[in-house]
């Protein structure tokens, strides 16, 4: 699929969630086989085992029975036309956002092709939607401001579905047939393991705007992100876990088959081990499961403070509602993987006071965030989430290198990239470091309200350990 912006299935999209998500909302498609039945009986804090399972439940069927599938989006689906909006970048620089005192391209092509391998259906279209608003949002303003002289960007949007295999088959027709100079994403990153590769051999660079785990960036040279890796998030969130809720022991749940969920349940446990944080209980789960209450019974039976869990948002939405239902009263902290309204839409009440390391906060006071979020909120009726302002801040890093190198020339795009310093975007300033990935402050979250908050002493306060 090839197609240009202005326009997108995105206004349409965000009406069909929030039809979607009236109920506990949804989550995620093709569900594995769930897990065993809990052979232990649930502590005594907990309600009867009963009423959990039964509670529990419900609150699965819910979340699950809402989920995208392939039939949601297809790439065929015609794209309402969006018109640019009012503050988009302007040569006078009435749009802050954007590197105006390089001088303007002259040598460009009429077209400048960027590929995009986003998740729109399966699983990861809770992230994979917003990302793709996120692509329009900067296209619409790159273009309506004229920011690569008279050249058009045009965005190439392939839909890499939930697997590896949808991942590669889109990094290829986004390189080979939609001609792209550069590529942003895929969504997920073990769909960067599988597809990156291939843009690494042929010389096309890719950000990835959601890949947190570690090893993205040494696939290769032509390889960058601006999502800060969970190495870079999750310590500091623990840290101030432990010092605003007086955390001492925790039990961890993670899933053991997919690259994100693995690669940040091996960095939340060397930061709880850094910490001298006892973990009572280590369990795991396989991607697409729907049952955890086995597990989450073994954990909640060790009487810990807090419960890690390093899942994505399908999976992730259905142990806070099931650990809730078990009669766990703790923090619940996560991942990235957790970065989404969605999350807090599907798990209602028992989302409460969940606690999420994140790159980057909507109540932000950064100008080109809340620049970002008024612009975001005209085009798409919907708050944006940190999928969408990554992959936003993508797009206008590839433009400005673009109209820095006067340039699409693969290997000059990437060394361009490669000196951006001090960038100013929506998620603060901004540099490349010279491993490629980015550099720029995090923030641990917490929800109160129904929505994300900065995690504070005084946010903290209303959910203290049990």
């Amino acid at each position: 699929m090839h197609r240009s912006f202005p326009g997108s299935l995105a206004l349409i999209l965000v009406l069909a969630i929030v039809t979607a998500c009236g109920s506990p909302a949804p989550a995620a498609p093709t569900t594995a086989p769930a897990a065993p039945a809990a052979t232990e009986a649930a502590p005594t804090s907990a309600p009867a085992a009963t009423a959990a399972v039964a509670a529990a439940a419900v609150a699965t069927a819910a979340i699950v029975a809402a989920v995208p599938t392939e039939g949601t989006l297809t790439q065929e689906s015609p794209l309402p036309q969006v018109s640019p909006l009012g503050g988009a970048t302007t040569p006078s620089g009435s749009a802050k956002i954007g590197d105006w005192s390089s001088p303007a391209p002259t040598k460009l092509p009429a077209n400048v092709t960027l590929g995009f391998v986003l998740g729109l259906t399966q699983d990861i279209a809770v992230y994979g939607q917003s990302q793709k608003n996120g692509v329009q949002l900067a296209v619409d303003q790159i273009n309506a401001g004229g920011y690569l002289g008279k050249g058009k960007l045009v965005a190439a949007i392939e839909n890499s579905t939930g697997t590896n295999e949808g991942a590669i088959a889109a990094m290829t027709k986004a390189i080979d047939d939609d001609k792209a100079v550069g590529v942003v994403g895929p969504t997920l990153s073990a769909q960067a393991f599988a597809a990156d590769p291939i843009a690494q051999e042929k010389g096309i660079p890719v950000i990835g705007p959601s890949n947190t785990v570690a090893g993205i960036v040494e696939m290769g040279n032509f390889i960058f992100r601006d999502s800060l890796p969970e190495s870079s998030v999750i310590p500091g969130t623990v840290k101030q876990v432990l010092s605003l809720l007086g955390v001492k022991k925790v039990g961890i749940l993670w899933g053991n088959n997919d690259d994100f969920s693995v690669g940040g349940y091996k960095v939340f446990k060397q930061a709880l081990q850094d910490n001298n944080v006892p973990i009572v209980d280590d369990e795991t789960f396989a991607r697409g499961d729907v049952d955890f209450q086995a597990q989450l019974t073994k954990i909640i039976a060790q009487k810990p403070d807090a419960i890690v869990v390093s899942a994505l948002a399908k999976e992730g939405a259905l142990i806070i509602t099931q650990a809730r239902s078990l009669g766990f009263t703790g923090p619940l902290v996560g991942g990235n993987g957790f970065n989404s309204p969605a999350v807090i839409t599907q798990t209602g009440q028992a989302g409460e006071g969940l606690i999420v390391g994140a790159a980057w906060n909507i109540a932000s006071s950064e100008p080109l965030s809340q620049d970002f979020i008024t612009a975001y909120q005209a085009a798409f009726k919907a708050a944006p989430d940190q999928f969408a302002v990554q992959t936003y801040t993508a797009v206008w890093l590839f433009a400005t290198a673009i109209r820095r190198a006067d340039s699409v020339d693969p290997k000059t795009l990437r060394d361009t990239l490669a000196g951006i310093q001090n960038f100013a975007t929506p998620l603060g300033n901004f540099s490349f470091g010279p491993d490629r990935n980015p550099i720029h402050s995090p923030v641990a979250q917490i929800v109160r309200g129904g929505k994300f908050v900065v995690l504070t002493a005084e946010t903290a306060k209303a959910n203290p350990v049990r």
